[in-house]
């Protein structure tokens, strides 16, 4: 639900191609005082360019991944009795304004109501946060706090609209597609050694996803591949699976938990691209 990390990650973790300039304008926004929200579909790249943005920065990053179980207590902190005693443990959201670092807000809209309240105390102009749950006390955030959000377009499930006012509390706004057919065979080729006599396959397989993005887009098909399948396809056919079986290991099987119809789309489109 919730981890601190110093922005410390290894060479594959730091692959980011920044092909629309993104980090320059996390930059500007950081120096400028300013949040940012990242919208985009799962897969873009959105939580690799933030860790990518921490390292550059050289800033601890927290982070948080809602979901519907998260609670306010994750943000804020729980109190426990330990030896007797009444003790207030901090949660991420406080240790990150106290200490400065940057906090991450994994899928922003699909946190609950009560918890975006909070957030939204805690991200207004005043920087501020009133502890009901330890005496009242105020929590100021140190002058180098630095929050990115991130939220999946509404058609994700269980997302839903971020109330107006929450959204105004990121003014930066960065807008994160999937990249160009021959970015993301880059992107591929950085996470994986691919042979001349593969690159045909892996052009395919980047093609069919494009196509299924495209079919999900207008709602034709459940389910929209991300670039961690084309580079799981990659990776597939350096085992020595033929390019069909991988395309319907990594592509088609993920389509049959809606059922046969929806299964048989994707198989029809991998034989139309990889053959029989």
């Amino acid at each position: 639900m919730t981890s601190p990390a110093k922005a410390e990650l290894s060479d594959q973790e730091l692959i980011y191609l920044d092909w629309n300039n993104a980090l320059e304008i996390l930059e500007k926004a950081y120096k400028s005082g300013l949040f940012v929200l990242i919208i985009g579909p799962k897969g873009t790249g959105k939580t690799t360019l933030v860790r990518k943005f921490a390292s550059m920065m050289n800033k601890e990053l927290h982070s948080v991944n809602f979901s519907l179980r998260t609670r306010e207590s994750h943000l804020i902190g729980t109190k426990t009795i330990e030896e007797g005693q009444i003790n207030f443990v901090e949660g991420i959201l406080v240790k990150s304004m106290r200490s400065g670092t940057m906090l991450y807000l994994d899928e922003l809209n699909a946190a609950e109501a009560d918890v975006l309240l909070r957030l939204d105390e805690a991200l207004d102009d005043r920087r501020q946060l009133v502890l009901k749950e330890a005496e009242g006390q105020t929590v100021r955030a140190s002058p180098d706090w630095f929050v990115i959000a991130t939220i999946n377009p509404l058609s994700h499930v269980g997302t839903k609209e971020l109330p107006p006012q929450l959204l105004s509390r990121f003014p930066v706004r960065l807008r994160l597609e999937y990249p160009p057919e021959e970015l993301e065979l880059e992107i591929v080729k950085r996470h994986v050694k691919i042979d001349d006599s593969k690159l045909r396959d892996v052009r395919h397989a980047i093609q069919l996803a494009r196509n299924l993005r495209e079919a999900a887009a207008v709602e034709e098909l459940y389910y929209s591949p991300s670039l961690r399948e084309t580079i799981a396809f990659a990776k597939m056919l350096n085992t020595g699976l033929s390019a069909r079986q991988a395309a319907e290991v990594v592509y088609a099987n993920a389509y049959d938990q809606w059922g046969q119809v929806e299964y048989q789309k994707v198989v029809d489109m991998i034989t139309s691209i990889f053959g029989d």
